[in-house]
């Protein structure tokens, strides 16, 4: 029946027309009275609730169709099949069209009846008035509670798509944050990587005839950082995947206290680096702490290809209150071609220019140092030091349990 409503409709219709055909063939609401012939009477018992089969797709139309025919079936007294035809169309139009209607149509109804208590000004014709009455009352507000139901569960529905909707751009949201989160961990350890790979192979060649315990050096530093970055790159592709069982242990995320291992591998590849942390570093916020690390591992990078043979770099991460303050200072002499890579707000030139803040348009290094700052309402300064070299100044601001 929910699948096919006019089935439902249409055996109604027929059970009401066959109860006034039988009560016409048993001799009528009244047998003293005369009656119409059969050809008059079952055409119309017929016609009033032919119409209620399309009650659902027509209700106005059918309701008015009934109303029309209900005269004449009400006029020759041929049963109650015409009240009830007109009982279920005002409810099919409250439910189907609106409160409006129904209310046209339910005055429409009483003028019906006022017309049969003027025809027929009789004690029965007033007890069946007032039986109308209330049925007009019950199938009126029926259909009002019919009606307000099912604008509540359009409604409700309406509600969901949107719900739906916005989890999708959510969900959608998400997995651009994500990817573009994995790319810059995919940038910070391939550029970092194989960075110290080429310099120490640079370094192996050249001291593979003079000094090959030093070349040898070299060669063990490239194949650890390599297979240290292949690590890296295995698990960062493998929650790329999803494939990675259970049982298999994750491995961390570096964090600020892994600054220290850090440094010991860029003293390794030839930089030396002055290492100075302060306290309260280790209950920092997870990405914050990665935001550190992968700040300084950028800014050690970017000395140990641009600043030159000779260069040193000195790191500075402390604390003050609810902020981190991350100072990578180096004394190298490539500053123009750092300075090139920079390319925003005017930031080329001599290193007696002043640093700017930047927004860097250049540089995927630089670029991805700004966002982990930025990301976390940090502010990030990239320029030449005073006194010559380059210095990264990054302040991060802390918010525990967040």
């Amino acid at each position: 029946m929910r699948a096919h409503p006019m089935v439902g409709d249409s055996l109604l219709a027929v059970l009401l027309a066959a109860f006034d055909i039988l009560v016409f063939a048993a001799g009528g609401l009244d047998p003293d009275a005369p009656g119409p012939s059969w050809y008059i009477a079952v055409p119309i018992d017929i016609a009033v609730v032919a119409p209620l089969v399309f009650r659902r797709k027509r209700p106005v139309l059918a309701a008015y169709a009934v109303y029309v025919v209900s005269y004449a079936h009400s006029a020759l007294d041929l049963g109650v099949s015409g009240l009830v035809a007109l009982a279920i169309s005002l409810y099919s139009v409250q439910v189907y069209v609106g409160r409006k209607q129904g209310l046209l149509y339910g005055g429409a109804f009483v003028v019906a009846m006022a017309v049969a208590a003027i025809v027929k000004p009789e004690p029965s014709v007033a007890a069946q008035l007032l039986f109308s009455a209330f049925t007009i009352a019950f199938c009126w507000l029926l259909g009002e509670f019919m009606y307000a139901r099912r604008a509540y569960q359009r409604e409700l529905e309406a509600r969901l798509h949107l719900l739906e909707t916005e989890r999708d751009q959510a969900a959608r949201i998400a997995v651009a944050e994500e990817r573009g989160r994995i790319a810059r961990e995919l940038h910070d350890v391939v550029a970092h990587s194989v960075s110290v790979m080429v310099v120490q192979a640079d370094g192996a060649a050249l001291a593979l005839k003079s000094n090959p315990e030093l070349a040898g050096r070299a060669l063990g530093t490239i194949s650890e950082t390599g297979r240290g970055a292949l690590g890296e790159l295995r698990r960062l592709l493998d929650v790329l995947r999803g494939d990675r069982g259970d049982d298999e242990p994750r491995v961390p995320q570096p964090d600020a206290t892994a600054l220290g291992d850090l440094a010991q591998r860029m003293r390794a590849a030839g930089v030396p680096v002055d290492l100075a942390l302060g306290d309260g570093l280790d209950d920092l916020p997870a990405g914050v702490s990665l935001g550190i690390y992968r700040i300084v591992q950028e800014s050690l990078t970017n000395t140990l290809k641009h600043a030159g043979a000779g260069a040193s770099a000195a790191v500075r991460v402390h604390r003050t209150g609810d902020q981190i303050e991350v100072l990578v200072r180096d004394d190298g002499a490539g500053r123009a071609r750092r300075l090139e890579q920079v390319g925003a707000n005017g930031a080329t030139g001599t290193a007696r220019q002043p640093a700017p803040r930047l927004s860097v348009a250049g540089g995927n290094g630089l670029i991805g140092m700004r966002e982990r700052a930025h990301v976390y309402g940090g502010t990030l300064e990239v320029g030449p030091a005073a006194g010559g070299g380059w210095q990264v100044r990054a302040v991060l601001p802390v918010r525990l349990n967040s």
